[in-house]
């Protein structure tokens, strides 16, 4: 099922002409390190340590020691951290389209085409003890070290900056992406290594015919709250588009998203408000309604309970950061 593009990231992983870009994302306490949400490119998630919970199409995998994680085109996903360390989640994510071939051989026949159309799934994990895993991360490296960020897989090293994100729920400490025709070239050599080990150990998986219906539940479910969040919902509007019954509904999203319905709805509402304050000039009135609440005083209180600061305040204090 062809999922409608509202819901994945607003912006292009990498740019239109290279669709690959890095992120490095830091645990700085216990809670969401990445929102639940799912995009058309494949991501290669790097934990070096830490206690983390890797939540994909509704089946949960706990992270305690070094691994990769492969999240395929179109999965819902999310990461929780279980620790208050300091810990980084590093991840390379990239369009399967950028490494096709013009030119039909085997590679192109038996590989690339089926990765692309989704007939063909990454493994879901890789550790230290698979012989895959060497290579692996060599090869992770040399695509960090090809956009000239980083020199190694290493927690230590912090990337600068940069002006791509990655979904607007990550705490994305920075970003990379790169124009430069040499750096591209490393970087596709690198990623269709990876493709090559994966392959060589038999690890890519024919996908299941069989989609879970409840996860294409959340997504449209999701869809539909980021595209008609300046209306006034209800429970039954959001179990409807899904056709659930509103109790179940509640139970199923809870389960999955780990948020109620309206507390999911309510955050996103904040976080639109929160670009507006930062974007714009307009009053707090006119940002009030422009997120969808029709009342100022439940505005204020949410807005406070996630930010911790009125909306004038939040407004005077990010302008001072930005002077």
């Amino acid at each position: 099922m062809q999922q409608p593009s509202i819901l994945k990231e607003i912006r292009t992983h990498g740019t239109d002409s290279f669709p690959c870009a890095i992120y490095r994302t830091h645990s700085a306490g216990k809670g969401t390190l990445v929102k639940h949400h799912w995009h058309d490119e494949v991501e290669i998630l790097y934990f070096s340590a830490g206690k983390f919970r890797l939540e994909i199409n509704m089946e949960s995998f706990p992270i305690r020691s070094e691994c990769f994680y492969f999240i395929n085109p179109g999965e819902l996903h999310s990461i929780v951290t279980e620790t208050s360390d300091r810990h980084w989640e590093d991840a390379i994510v990239f369009s399967p389209g950028l490494l096709c071939f013009d030119s039909c051989d085997e590679a192109q026949i038996r590989l690339l085409k089926p990765i692309r159309s989704g007939r063909l799934l990454f493994p879901r994990c890789l550790t230290p003890e698979q012989p895959a895993f060497a290579p692996m991360k060599s090869a992770f490296t040399d695509v960090m070290h090809a956009f000239g960020q980083m020199k190694a897989v290493d927690p230590s090293v912090i990337l600068p900056a940069a002006d791509t994100s990655r979904p607007e729920d990550a705490c994305v400490d920075s970003t990379a992406v790169t124009d430069d025709l040499t750096s591209q070239l490393y970087i596709k050599s690198a990623l269709l290594y990876i493709l090559a080990t994966l392959s060589a150990n038999r690890l890519f998986m024919p996908a299941e015919s069989n989609q879970d219906k409840r996860v294409e539940s959340i997504k449209t479910a999701l869809t539909y709250m980021k595209h008609h969040y300046q209306e006034k919902l209800h429970i039954a509007d959001l179990a409807g588009c899904v056709n659930l019954n509103e109790q179940y509904f509640c139970r199923l999203f809870k389960k999955a998203v780990g948020h109620s319905p309206m507390e999911y709805l309510n955050e996103y509402r904040i976080k639109q408000a929160i670009r507006l304050l930062e974007e714009t000039g307009l009053p707090v009135t006119e940002v009030c309604l422009e997120c969808g609440f029709n009342n100022m005083g439940n505005f204020l209180r949410e807005f406070r309970r996630y930010t911790g600061m009125t909306p004038l305040q939040y407004r005077k204090s990010a302008a001072a950061v930005t002077d």
